[in-house]
């Protein structure tokens, strides 16, 4: 059995490896930090205080979109989510994953746009996010 050795092919929406200003907000806490990777159903992040799995979390996302190849705007999205891992950094803090399981319909097309513009053309087909 021949096993393809790109793994992001095996997911259903692609994921990207982009720092971006992320904010998560739990039990009280706001914690500001930078996404280590994307994806228009999830993020994954440091923070520094430990937030166990299965955690309700509010999230607000600040993604640089090209509009027309042209300009370059801001656009914030803002979704709920839960944390689906919870990992010890070595250096200190924890990596999160987020799964966004309230998200609006335009906010995920925001992150699938800003990340379908950072694929190499022809990674993935254009998937319907609906």
């Amino acid at each position: 059995m021949t096993r393809n050795k790109n793994k992001n092919e095996r997911r259903k929406y692609p994921r990207i490896e982009q720092r971006l200003p992320f904010q998560v907000l739990a039990n009280g806490y706001d914690f500001v930090t930078n996404t280590q990777n994307v994806s228009c159903v999830g993020a994954y992040c440091r923070v520094d205080k430990y937030i166990p799995p299965f955690t309700k979390v509010t999230i607000k996302l600040s993604l640089p979109l090209i509009m027309a190849n042209v300009k370059k705007t801001d656009s914030n999205v803002e979704c709920k989510g839960v944390v689906i891992r919870t990992e010890d950094e070595a250096s200190g803090g924890f990596n999160i994953a987020i799964f966004f399981n309230e998200i609006k319909s335009s906010q995920r097309e925001k992150i699938s746009q800003y990340v379908s513009q950072l694929l190499p053309q022809g990674t993935f087909a254009s998937r319907s996010i609906n």
